[in-house]
């Protein structure tokens, strides 16, 4: 991580919701939600909010740097149609050694989305990709 890094940084970034982001495109192979209504899911919403920090802290990283989510609390309060443009606003509100905390609000032009705080962890991805790979390798050596 760069000396930049510091709480107080902040960040926004829009995104026009596609119809392939709304509910039922969630898991389409669920009866109970393909029937559900056409607005922009949560899980989705907090994914954007999630890529809004990754997006606030790629100038403050090293070469082979990247962060991974690793909390959210968050509230989703409105629904948004496709078609309708989201901007989210993060800030860095806390920086302690790799733990990083934000503040975030997401807001849909006519409404207030959803808000809260979000957690993330940087990390170094040859170190990551080394320990997800280990865990494949031990993932197979249960099944087979």
């Amino acid at each position: 991580m760069k000396p930049t890094l510091k709480p107080g940084l902040r960040h926004s970034f829009s995104y026009t919701v596609p119809e392939n982001k709304t509910v039922p495109y969630t898991f389409p192979e669920s009866p109970l939600l393909a029937a559900m209504p056409k607005v922009f899911a949560t899980g989705f919403m907090i994914v954007l909010m999630e890529w809004t920090c990754a997006q606030l802290l790629e100038p403050h990283l090293e070469v082979g740097e990247g962060s991974l989510g690793t909390h959210v609390d968050v509230s989703h309060t409105a629904a948004t149609p496709p078609g309708m443009t989201v901007t989210v606003e993060a800030e860095l509100t806390a920086v302690n050694g790799r733990k990083l905390v934000f503040k975030v609000r997401a807001h849909d032009g006519l409404d207030m989305i959803g808000e809260g705080r979000h957690e993330r962890a940087v990390v170094n991805w040859d170190r990551f990709n080394a320990r997800v790979a280990q865990k494949a390798r031990a993932a197979a050596d249960l099944v087979g």
